[in-house]
């Protein structure tokens, strides 16, 4: 089949530099000189693709990017005037295939032209292949999952896979936007170029333009020989750009002309270079509000985000949790090189989908690794997963209402449920010791931060001789200190008895619980002389988490005065 094009420009001359460069590349041509003329050519005729300018004598070449775009397939471009940025992404918006820049070059011009006949060829096998294309198979088995939001997701990335327009990645951490991203190229015509990721905040700012852009030997004091930067090595490809709002406003400058231009220059060298790149980027910070701010160019943002896909949160999604769950423990007993993989018990996989998953697909990775290591057998079971149990009550208030009266987005979900197993020890003794086994599921030996609260209320001496012979501390204060610490952590018990006795914090729940949880740390941190490691072992957290609630609490070491 003879691959034919549409080319429409009011410019004779150009015309015909365009349709004698089809020629050559063994394209027939038709070329139209009007809208109106176009209109008529594409109705009578069978296109491969469409060349347009976006400035016609008789209307907007946007109008007929949307009129073929809303009817077929076929891959159409724009031929945009130098300064006319803006109506080429809005042409990309309603569906171009890619642009061109005035004055026109011949060597882009092929590269375009190659990238629309490899998206014709993609088309092609997909209509010639059985009802599950390639496309398709990669797809389903690369982004798991068949709940209702994961259907328009998978199909837009289709679309977006034949495009070349920029993508923008928006979602929180750990919801698979590198995944994505890979995925987008993988299913485009570039496939067989580089798909180049790079993480924008972990590169220093003096070293950003000659990671991007490259240097030549000799321009600054340590260049002893040339190097290729980012753009260079995506050259033909895909450079995804992670956490894009990282970007110190300096170097968001150079970023915008080098993806306007599509050329760029490196440190010492004298001519700029062309690069043929699809840029995807992504962040899991609000980019809009970032702008409003002034921290991200406004310019550089309508570049960037031309196209928009929200990745959903895993809590979105949690009917994809048992195959997500059995994907990942194959993975992991291909990477550990296990017999066979391990497999969920139905109350773990049925505790897995009630959990709030903060961190996302990455936080049900690292929790089925930690169950794998701490399982003995090939099944792992609630116990291995290291999450509490869920009171009845508290599931049932769950369902009834979406808001929660503790704020969980920002601490760990085991440190929350912490919170909850302290307040339901007040309920009865009993309970509160068969509870006690539960507070620290990451921990082996789980009885330091009970045996703080059992012993509390009993007598000065024993509770002091039971820490210590817990702990085997010889760094404890006192036994004065020890007596005073021990008199405030039977305060907290008996406040927590009065509010299970129907007197109700005036001040509600979280800022209730805040204080309990801000006077046992401070508690702990007295024990240990203000050791924040020695007091998150007896606290039975780490110490990044001990670091993070004395900051989000204000504990300051002025309260051991």
């Amino acid at each position: 089949m003879t691959t034919t094009a549409l080319v429409v420009d009011d410019e004779v001359d150009l015309c015909r530099l365009m349709q004698i460069t089809l020629t050559k590349m063994g394209i027939k041509s038709d070329v139209a000189y009007t809208l109106s003329q176009a209109r008529s050519f594409w109705q009578d005729n069978d296109y491969s693709f469409c060349l347009t300018d976006l400035k016609l004598p008789d209307g907007s070449g946007l109008e007929l990017v949307k009129e073929i775009s809303n009817s077929s397939n076929i891959p159409i471009a724009v031929i945009t005037a130098h300064g006319s940025m803006d109506l080429a992404i809005e042409a990309l918006k309603l569906g171009a295939f890619d642009f061109v820049n005035k004055p026109l070059e011949l060597p882009r011009l092929r590269q375009l032209v190659e990238n629309a006949l490899k998206v014709i060829h993609q088309d092609n096998e997909v209509q010639t292949a059985p009802e599950c294309s390639p496309e398709q198979k990669m797809l389903d088995s690369r982004l798991i999952g068949n709940s209702a939001v994961m259907h328009p997701l998978k199909n837009t990335i289709l679309k977006l896979a034949r495009s070349q327009a920029p993508v923008f990645l928006s979602g929180a951490s750990g919801t698979g936007k590198e995944v994505v991203a890979r995925l987008i190229h993988d299913l485009s015509p570039r496939r067989d170029g580089s798909f180049v990721p790079v993480n924008c905040g972990a590169i220093p700012s003096e070293l950003m333009e000659s990671e991007f852009f490259g240097h030549k030997k000799g321009s600054f004091t340590g260049a002893v020989a040339d190097k290729q930067g980012l753009f260079q090595q995506a050259n033909g490809g895909t450079l995804f750009l992670d956490e894009v709002a990282d970007l110190p406003l300096a170097m968001q400058v150079k970023l915008l002309r080098a993806i306007q231009e599509k050329t760029v220059r490196a440190i010492g060298d004298t001519k700029e270079a062309p690069v043929d790149i699809r840029i995807l980027s992504a962040t899991h910070k609000d980019l809009s509000q970032l702008v409003q701010d002034g921290a991200f160019r406004q310019d550089l943002y309508y570049r960037v985000n031309v196209i928009e896909l929200k990745l959903p949160t895993l809590n979105a999604r949690r009917d994809d949790i048992p195959v997500l769950a059995d994907h990942f423990l194959t993975m992991i007993a291909d990477d550990w090189q296990l017999e066979s993989p391990p497999s969920l018990t139905m109350e773990a996989c049925e505790r897995l989908q009630r959990h709030d998953f903060a961190g996302n697909v990455r936080e049900l990775r690292n929790l089925l690794e930690r169950a794998v290591t701490l399982a003995e057998t090939s099944h792992i079971d609630v116990s291995h997963l290291g999450l509490p149990d869920i009171e009845p009550e508290l599931v049932n208030t769950q369902e009834q209402n979406n808001s929660s009266a503790i704020d969980t987005s920002e601490l760990p979900a085991h440190n929350v449920e912490n919170q909850i197993d302290v307040q339901s020890t007040a309920q009865s003794t009993k309970q509160g010791e068969q509870r006690a086994t539960n507070l620290h599921p990451y921990r082996t030996n789980t009885n330091h931060y009970p045996s703080m609260v059992q012993h509390s209320s009993a007598s000065n001496d024993s509770s002091s001789t039971n820490v210590a012979s817990t702990h085997d501390k010889e760094s404890l204060l006192d036994s004065n200190i020890q007596q005073e610490t021990a008199q405030e952590a039977s305060k907290d018990i008996s406040g927590l008895q009065e509010l299970f006795n129907g007197q109700l914090p005036p001040q509600g729940l979280e800022h209730y619980l805040q204080e309990q949880e801000k006077q046992l740390i401070i508690t702990a941190l007295k024990q240990t002389g203000w050791n924040k490691t020695q007091a998150a072992e007896l606290l039975g957290t780490t110490f990044r988490s001990l670091r993070y609630r004395m900051k989000k609490l204000e504990i300051s070491e002025d309260a051991s005065d």
